[in-house]
């Protein structure tokens, strides 16, 4: 019988993402901030393609994301408050990181690679949150649109967003939300 980390088994129990909007300062120190990419990268990822990479910003990019997204979402006649909502989920967060599919050619499946990438979101807020710091995994329209990708972060056409990470300070820890009933989504044969 394989031994129990229970101190592991307790954090992933009770881990939860933290709320972007209550997200502050301070954010993760580079050195820091390495530690919990490295963790992230240990992800699944049939072939070793290595199909993602990130794109962390600085305070600077996320005002310049913040223009693009007034920008394209004017653009594109978007209601005024998601369009507000949209520039202030990067203008108020500290720190974002851009979780970023970049589909390698070969025989392993495009959506097992895109798996891969979403595994490193996941990999990455586990990461966080047991270094401490909160973090949510986040998308939206802006995550979708080809132009805003493009103009935005330079994504090549063939490169989608897996997930915004937000990380910081989490400055309100809300209550936990209702999780799956086990038995309504588990079945054994």
């Amino acid at each position: 019988m394989a031994e129990k980390k229970t101190d592991i088994i307790s954090f992933l129990e009770n881990r939860r993402s933290a709320s972007a909007g209550f997200l502050t300062y301070p954010v993760p120190d580079k050195k820091e901030l390495m530690d919990i990419l490295k963790i992230g990268l240990r992800c699944p990822d049939h072939g070793r393609l290595e199909p993602w990479r990130i794109q962390v910003l600085s305070a600077e990019k996320l005002i310049d994301v913040a223009r693009e997204v007034e920008k394209i979402g004017r653009k594109r006649g978007m209601d005024l408050d998601k369009l507000e909502k949209s520039k202030n989920r990067f203008l108020n967060s500290p720190l974002v990181l851009v979780v970023i599919f970049s589909p390698k050619p070969g025989k392993i499946p495009l959506d097992e690679q895109f798996l891969s990438s979403g595994a490193v979101c996941m990999a990455i807020l586990n990461a966080a949150s047991a270094h401490g710091w909160g973090a949510n995994w986040l998308t939206g329209w802006t995550a979708h649109d080809k132009e805003f990708k493009e103009a935005a972060f330079g994504l090549l056409s063939e490169e989608k967003i897996t997930g915004y990470i937000h990380l910081g300070t989490n400055s309100k820890v809300l209550e936990d939300r209702p999780r799956p009933d086990l038995q309504s989504k588990v079945e054994f044969f």
